[in-house]
């Protein structure tokens, strides 16, 4: 009864849609007839099915409300991408947070963005009370063209589409793009809301094994050509969880294969001005032909401002702009009059600066803290805020992380990054979340026991 229900909240199973024979289902879960018989007739009496004599059981009602974590295998809970996230942003403020993925409160540009709000409370009316035009705020297309620019990123104002977020970014593209049922490729490990979020689309996703310099390319042209898939999505520059950094070298290759394939490569920029030293772009090296930029402000700036873009060719911002206003219509123009106002501000680029200083140096204090666990990164990032971590042997991260959530730890498992689940074994860390000598205490108690 339950595989069934998880089916059709799943929408694996339509209404209307006729179930499996009772000796095929008994068959293909191992279980008598009998035993499938009594669950249909129950799943009958509660109106999730319907019987018609002689035909069959079919799914009756309306379509179900698509329940995320009812697709695909099922997995430890502590371990799916949306229980992370929950538990990272529900969490009280006694609650420590190693595993989420953004800076502390006090490390924000909380000057900057009273500032700016101070001076959009002196606002002409239209700014406070009107939609933003279609693509965004002119300004801050503007501001951000010039950075790309700087990046060797030829992307003119009108390339660039102002959206939500970096989240709300990608959904744009995957509704642009995608149709239920074809392929995705994501970098294996990943940020785990990209799992969560084309589950939501109803596409395939294949991981691709990540590599300190970038993803395995003979994996990934393996990938091309078993699976054809439509998109891939990574981050160019730090990437989230590992911490690491394309080489010219593979991105070279990767747009090579990319363009024989016919592949769209979504390139999530969002870490940008953690970098020390820059990375290559795949924007840059492409042209924006078959690369797509994302970024947006929540990591430096405000999470509170949602603000984000994308930096396409001009005929797919068209169609991305027509895809915007049918599902936000106007868009945040106070957060991208705040965002633009904060990050022009003159005190940001000292801001950044005195942040990537204070990750040095929490990256260090984290690493040493935990080697006198066991716990080893799987790469010493040049910048950012991730360590990516392997336990000791025999230690299973989801079970750690259950046992210091109960005592107010959060963690992020490495399995809730990884499509293959080939990451049972690691945490990532958020070295500017791990100040807190309790963090270590507790994994010392969770690794013992």
């Amino acid at each position: 009864m339950s595989e069934i229900r998880a089916r059709i909240g799943a929408r694996a199973v339509l209404p209307g849609a006729r179930l499996p024979s009772v000796r095929a289902q008994a068959g293909a879960m191992g279980v008598s007839v009998s035993t499938v018989v009594e669950a249909y007739e129950r799943l009958v009496a509660e109106g999730v099915l319907t019987a018609r004599p002689g035909s069959g059981f079919y799914a009756a009602g309306p379509v179900a409300p698509l329940a995320l974590a009812a697709i695909g295998p099922k997995v430890d809970r502590e371990v799916d991408p949306l229980w992370v996230s929950r538990q990272s942003l529900e969490s009280d403020a006694g609650v420590l947070k190693p595993g989420c993925g953004w800076l502390p409160a006090s490390w924000m540009y909380e000057a900057g963005v009273r500032r700016a709000l101070r001076s959009l409370a002196r606002a002409d009316l239209q700014e406070l009370t009107e939609y933003a035009t279609p693509q965004g705020h002119p300004g801050l297309r503007q501001f951000l063209s010039r950075r790309m620019a700087a990046a060797g990123i030829d992307a003119a104002p009108g390339q660039v589409l102002l959206t939500e977020s970096g989240t709300h970014a990608i959904d744009l593209i995957a509704r642009f793009l995608l149709e239920p049922g074809d392929t995705v490729l994501v970098d294996d490990p990943c940020y785990f809301n990209f799992h969560a979020l084309l589950k939501a689309h109803r596409v395939q996703v294949v991981g691709v094994p990540i590599t300190p310099n970038g993803p395995d390319v003979d994996a990934f042209g393996a990938a091309l050509a078993e699976h054809a898939p439509r998109l891939y999505i990574t981050n160019s520059g730090i990437h989230n969880p590992t911490g690491a950094v394309l080489s010219p070298l593979v991105a070279h290759r990767l747009l090579k294969l990319a363009d024989r394939s016919g592949l769209v490569i979504v390139e999530d920029d969002i870490f940008a001005d953690f970098e020390t030293t820059p990375a290559p772009r795949l924007a840059a090296f492409d042209g924006l032909s078959r690369v797509i930029q994302i970024g947006s402000f929540s990591k430096t700036v405000s999470a509170s401002l949602r603000c984000g873009y994308i930096a396409a060719k001009p005929e797919w911002i068209e169609g991305l702009t027509d895809l915007k206003i049918a599902t936000t219509f106007g868009g945040g123009r106070l957060a991208a009059e705040a965002v633009l106002s904060a990050i022009t501000d003159s005190g940001y680029r000292k801001h950044m600066e005195t942040v990537r200083q204070r990750l040095a140096v929490a990256m260090d204090r984290t690493a040493r803290r935990l080697a006198t666990l066991g716990i080893e990164p799987w790469t010493v990032p040049q910048a950012g805020m991730f360590l990516w971590c392997r336990l000791p042997a025999g230690a299973d991260a989801a079970e750690v992380a259950r046992a210091c959530l109960r005592e107010g730890v959060v963690l992020a498992p490495g399995n809730a990054f990884s499509r293959s689940a080939s990451a049972g074994d690691h945490l990532r860390f958020n070295v500017a979340q791990s100040g807190d000598a309790r963090i270590f205490e507790v994994l010392a108690r969770a690794l013992s026991t």
